[in-house]
């Protein structure tokens, strides 16, 4: 399975504990190309349909529905949690993750 950085994948994301978003539900794939093609695991951003509007999440519009990217609850997976693959992020996304990214864990 070739999975792409900004890929959206559907994810089992339980057990989790705490705060920590769970469920089988989409994520964007963050970690870079030559990880993903090297290891079994990759980092991925969850998704969700319901936010605030937090300096930490991204708006997007995936599948017709709004929803968020949620950069605060990065998390690195095994792929064997991947469920199914979608699309990738449009362009605009990309460049919006890219800035929370840089923001939140780089500035």
């Amino acid at each position: 399975m070739e999975i792409k950085q900004y890929q959206i994948v559907l994810v089992n994301l339980d057990p989790t504990l705490g705060s920590e978003i769970q469920k089988t539900r989409p994520c964007v794939v963050i970690s870079p190309n030559e990880m993903n093609d090297h290891l079994r695991t990759i980092v991925i951003a969850p998704m969700t349909s319901k936010s605030k509007k937090y300096p930490t999440r991204v708006k997007i519009n995936h599948n017709n529905q709004e929803g968020w990217i949620v950069i605060d609850q990065l998390r690195t997976i095994d792929k064997i949690r991947i469920v199914k693959t979608f699309d990738s992020l449009h362009e605009n996304e990309i460049k919006e993750c890219k800035r929370v990214i840089r923001e939140t864990f780089v500035d």
